[in-house]
């Protein structure tokens, strides 16, 4: 007798199979490059998804960590479509903020451990909003908007610590910051830094078995598992790593000493994030085992699609292996995610692990999960410009 989990991984398999062959016939017929999807229509969904949030959501909020992940998106938005409400948007929520993230001015008070109060300045939770400030001064080059930015971080240089970087979300909080501050001042510094904290952060949470990160040291196996006794790698941690990893990649110098290690990572993180992806385009919370929190999950399924379409887009992942994995990502997101009215659905709430039970559904939304969209389809955009 075939019994109902059977069943379910027979139906899901089907559907990832009749999903992906309407790819492949319909390239045949159509747009064999991008499975018969326009640049409109992408740009149609980022439209939708942005307008909606950004009609519901004041600009002035905090620049706390889970705002500005949206923002990171939004100026990629914003720079694949030209929409000037975008940019006036993450504009007026850093005047809010007065360029600054956490405000204390007491350097011997600053702390990076976990918190969320304005002495926690060195915590890459409150630096996040300093990569869109760079990227807004890039647009106009008023050195006030890099002021503290350049404050905090060449403080944090300045001491002999290398474990700034100590949880997963940390490396993308903090390492785009410094490949974009090392574009607008040319200090060396901090690439050389970046890669020492990169490295501290290797040592404690990459499993070089699974090419994956644990969320912390808290989740090391076996140390931690998951329900059904499997080493437990959270997606939306992952996928702040490997969104991070294409931010920087982007802005690295070809020359860096150290650029080809950090594309061997991509590289072997994608390989990974392939054989977790689920037939209908969704990664689980947890990614190698399904079952301790099934069902789709947004956030880390668009960090996931963005990382592959610009490895793709840059040509360090192979198009005909890793093409079609995004593309299913997409379809997910825009067609089961994405809601009618343009909210953004199935993001699991803050936190630091995948919980068992937790309800996650179509009304599951946040900042972070609309900003892991609009990188994702910004580029998809790319992808179609080609």
């Amino acid at each position: 007798m075939i019994n109902r989990s059977t069943t379910m991984r027979l139906k899901n398999y089907l559907t990832g199979l009749l999903f992906t062959l309407s790819f492949v016939l319909g390239g045949c017929a159509s747009a064999p490059s991008n499975g018969g999807l326009s640049r409109m229509e992408v740009i149609a969904a980022i439209d939708k998804v942005n307008g909606y949030w950004e009609a519901r959501t004041p600009a002035e909020e905090t620049p706390f960590w889970y705002v500005a992940a949206y923002h990171t998106g939004n100026i990629e938005a914003y720079r694949v479509t030209g929409n000037e409400r975008y940019r006036r948007y993450s504009e007026a929520w850093a005047e809010h903020n007065q360029w600054m993230g956490a405000r204390s001015t007491n350097k011997a008070n600053w702390k990076y451990t976990y918190g969320e109060t304005e002495d926690h300045v060195l915590f890459g939770d409150w630096q996040v909003c300093f990569q869109v400030y760079a990227d807004l001064y890039q647009l106009d080059k008023d050195p006030r908007k890099i002021a503290r930015a350049r404050e905090v971080m060449e403080y944090q240089m300045s001491t002999a610590n290398k474990d700034y970087w100590w949880w997963a979300d940390g490396l993308y909080m903090a390492m785009p910051v410094m490949t974009k501050m090392y574009k607008i001042t040319g200090n060396r510094q901090y690439l050389d830094k970046m890669y020492e904290y990169y490295s501290h952060a290797n040592s404690i949470m990459y499993d070089p078995d699974e090419k994956l990160y644990y969320r912390d040291a808290r989740y090391v196996y076996p140390q931690h598992k998951s329900v059904n006794g499997k080493k437990d790698f959270w997606a939306r941690g992952d996928g702040w790593v490997f969104a991070a990893l294409a931010r920087v990649l982007s802005e690295l110098p070809q020359d860096d000493p150290h650029r080809g290690e950090y594309v061997e990572r991509l590289q072997a993180m994608a390989s990974a994030l392939l054989a977790a992806q689920q037939p209908e385009g969704y990664w689980t919370r947890s990614l190698i085992d399904p079952a301790h929190a099934p069902g789709p999950e947004t956030s880390g399924t668009a960090f996931f699609t963005y990382g592959l379409l610009w490895g793709i887009n840059n040509g360090l992942l192979p198009r005909d292996v890793y093409l079609p994995a995004a593309q299913r990502g997409w379809h997910y997101l825009t067609t089961v995610a994405m809601q009618a009215d343009g909210k953004l659905g199935y993001v699991q709430p803050i936190g630091d692990r995948a919980i068992p039970g937790q309800v996650v559904d179509q009304n599951s939304t946040s900042h972070f999960g609309v900003g892991a969209f609009l990188l994702a389809g910004a580029e998809m955009v790319r992808l179609l410009d080609k």
